[in-house]
C-alpha cells in the first residue's frame, strides 16, 4: 500500500488515512476512545447546559449552521427545548458506564463459572454448561426486552440484563481454554503439591485465559451499547429523562422529517462508539492471539 502510495498510484492523504484506520495501531479508533472517554468523565464542566432542564419557548430549534438557529445551541433542542449537544455529552457518561461497567460484571460472573466448570469437570461442568447452552440457544434481544419489561428501566436492571443474556459466551470461553490450561505440566505439579484448587485456578489458569477474555470483553463492549440504546429505545431501559443516547433518538423518532438533530446525533455517536470499539477489539484480538499474531 506504501508503495503503491509512493508510485502514485494511490494519493498519499488516502493511503495515510487506510493506515490510520487499519494500520498496526488503529490510531483512528484509539482517538476516537480516548475523546470518549475524556467527554465522559468532564461531561459536567463542558457541557454548555442542563441535559435534563428546557425551555417550551426554544423547542426545535435547528443547529446553529442551519437558518433559524442560535449560537447558544450548537447542534439544536428537543422537543422540550433540552440542548442537544448538552445531552449528547451526558449520553456520552450514561451510555459508555452502562456498558463498561455490564461487561465487568459479566466477565467476572462468566470467568467464574468458566473457572469451575473447566477445572472440576464432571457434574458440575455438565450442569454450568446445560445453563450456558439453554441461554446461548434463545434470542439475545427476545430475552432482554422480556427482562426489562418484568424488572422495569433503570440503570441497575440494563447491567442486570446484559449479564444474563452474555454470561455464557464468557463461560463457554473460559472453560475451552480451562480445559487446555489444566493439563500443562505446571498446574499438574501444583496439584501434586497439594495447592488448593482455588489457588490453581486463581494463580495458575486464570491468568492464562486472560488475554482471551480480554478480547471477548473488547469485543463485546460495542454490542453492549448497541443493546443498551435499543432497550432505552423501545422505552425499557435507563428511564427519561437521563439522556441515553438510545433515549435520544427515541424521543426524536417522530420529528425525523422536521427536526432530524433530535436523532442523527446521538445516531451517529453510537455507531463512531461501536466502530472504535469494533476496530480497537480486533486489533487487541491480533496483538493477542498467537495464531493471528504476525511473525
Amino acid at each position: 500500500m506504501v508503495g503503491l502510495a509512493a508510485a502514485g498510484r494511490i494519493p498519499k492523504s488516502v493511503s495515510l488515512f487506510r493506515q490510520a484506520i487499519f494500520g498496526p495501531l488503529p490510531t483512528v479508533s484509539l482517538l476516537i476512545l480516548f475523546a470518549l472517554i475524556g467527554i465522559a468523565l468532564s461531561a459536567g464542566w463542558i457541557a454548555p447546559h442542563s441535559p435534563v432542564e428546557g425551555s417550551l419557548r426554544l423547542t426545535m430549534l435547528p443547529p446553529v449552521w442551519m437558518e433559524g438557529g442560535n449560537s447558544d445551541y450548537l447542534l439544536g433542542t428537543d422537543k422540550f427545548g433540552r440542548d442537544v449537544l448538552s445531552r449528547l455529552i451526558y449520553g456520552a457518561r450514561v451510555s459508555t458506564s452502562a456498558a463498561f461497567l455490564a461487561i465487568f460484571v459479566t466477565a467476572v460472573f462468566g470467568t467464574l463459572i468458566g473457572l469451575l466448570a473447566g477445572y472440576l469437570g464432571g457434574r458440575v461442568d455438565t450442569v454450568l454448561m446445560r445453563l450456558a447452552d439453554i441461554g446461548l440457544s434463545m434470542p439475545g434481544i427476545l430475552i432482554a426486552l422480556i427482562l426489562a419489561v418484568v424488572l422495569g428501566p433503570s440503570f441497575k436492571n440494563v447491567v442486570l440484563i446484559v449479564l444474563i443474556v452474555l454470561w455464557p459466551h464468557f463461560a463457554r470461553q473460559v472453560r475451552g481454554e480451562t480445559l487446555g490450561v489444566k493439563e500443562q505440566d505446571f498446574v499438574i505439579l501444583a496439584r501434586s503439591m497439594g495447592v488448593s484448587s482455588w489457588t490453581i485456578m486463581w494463580r495458575h489458569i486464570f491468568p492464562n485465559v486472560m488475554p482471551s477474555l480480554l478480547v471477548l470483553a473488547t469485543l463485546d463492549v460495542g454490542y453492549v451499547v448497541i443493546l443498551e440504546a435499543t432497550l432505552a429505545f423501545l422505552g425499557v431501559g435507563i428511564p427519561p429523562p437521563n439522556p441515553s443516547w438510545g433515549v435520544m433518538i427515541a424521543e426524536g423518532r417522530e420529528y425525523l422529517e422536521t427536526a432530524w438533530w433530535i436523532s442523527v446525533f446521538p445516531g451517529v455517536a453510537i455507531g463512531l462508539t461501536v466502530f472504535a470499539l469494533n476496530m480497537t477489539g480486533d486489533w487487541v484480538r491480533d496483538k493477542l492471539d498467537p495464531k493471528l499474531r504476525q511473525i
